[in-house]
């Protein structure tokens, strides 16, 4: 059986580049309005670090409408998960530009102190937003899908009500960063977690449910549309040393391609569905969620979207949310 769950990361640039308006709130009414469409849903993680920290310094008024956004998620159906990109709670605003601090950028790395000032600031957030002093984000996916080492983040996590990652993406790896999910290639399409999240263990304190992937010669990655969207959003402050580690980890024979619905075109999208179909129907009984991925900067293609969930409702395809399959999974 096969679920989709569409996931979007509702961020702006990782450079803090872009405005609330353009590259958060406008593409995710659009996002919203076709999903209300289609009576279904889509998990929005919620880059709570930088919306606090653009509140904070008055840096766009956008905030608002932004605010007033998630609220409508949350009263609409929509789960909201948590996400974090550490760097931003040291972040100064100066001459009109975020300066970051990239010494926090991998939240795993962080001692276990600030792991937890930082997982429960974004949570208080979040409850602030919403006005619900116990809510408690189901789902978490890391800044940059960067979940390793995986403890004591998970263990944290967990602690505070957290059920499902969905920061990896199998055969991802990230040299600079030193994350490696080649390992996850082995394993199924969920599965518990304790020490490395590569590595299941039926008593893990968390499920993996990863952003599905699919191995492919690295030049298909170079695609028009991809292209040009990397290109959009290329970050300014990536040194020469930080682009030379992008490049050593395409070279290689295959390489992870996202289920990415922003930067896939229509039939990406149906190819990659159809083999995982075929594979549904050799083994009927396993059940497959689906995990794809897209983030509110990249939204501009609503069409192949809109095409995209035709193609799903017409083969029977369940949409789905990781609090929904969750029973499923354990």
């Amino acid at each position: 059986m096969v679920e989709c769950i569409f996931t979007i990361d509702y961020e702006i640039y990782g450079n803090g580049d872009g405005s609330l308006g353009e590259l958060i709130y406008e593409p995710a009414e659009r996002l919203m309005a076709i999903f209300r469409k289609w009576n279904v849903r889509f998990v929005p993680f919620i880059e709570v670090a930088e919306l606090e920290m653009i509140e904070t310094k008055v840096t766009d008024p956008a905030i608002d409408l932004v605010k007033n956004q998630i609220r409508d998620f949350y009263r609409e159906g929509f789960e909201l998960g948590l996400h974090i990109h550490p760097q931003w709670y040291n972040a100064v605003y100066k001459d009109g530009r975020w300066l970051l601090d990239y010494g926090e950028y991998n939240l795993c790395i962080l001692p276990q102190e600030r792991i937890v000032q930082i997982v429960d600031r974004s949570i208080a957030y979040l409850r602030d937003v919403l006005g619900e002093a116990n809510f408690t984000p189901f789902s978490f996916r890391a800044g940059n899908w960067l979940f390793q080492p995986t403890q004591p983040a998970a263990k944290v996590l967990a602690a505070r009500g957290v059920k499902v990652d969905s920061s990896v993406f199998k055969g991802g790896r990230q040299q600079q960063h030193k994350l490696d999910y080649r390992r996850s290639e082995a394993n199924g399409y969920f599965w518990r977690f304790r020490d490395d999240v590569n590595i299941p263990n039926q008593n893990g304190l968390l499920l993996e449910i990863p952003i599905y992937t699919l191995m492919v010669p690295f030049w298909e990655m170079a695609t028009p549309k991809r292209v040009g969207l990397q290109q959009k959003g290329f970050s300014v402050a990536q040194t020469g040393k930080a682009q030379l580690y992008r490049f050593l980890d395409f070279l290689r024979f295959s390489y992870p391609l996202k289920f990415d619905f922003c930067r896939m075109t229509i039939n990406e999208l149906t190819q990659m569905m159809e083999k995982i179909i075929k594979n549904d129907e050799r083994d009927p009984t396993s059940f497959r969620p689906i995990v794809a991925i897209g983030h509110t900067k990249d939204l501009v293609d609503f069409e192949t979207i809109e095409a995209f969930i035709c193609y799903l409702v017409d083969k029977k395809i369940k949409f789905s949310t990781f609090e929904k399959i969750y029973g499923k999974c354990v």
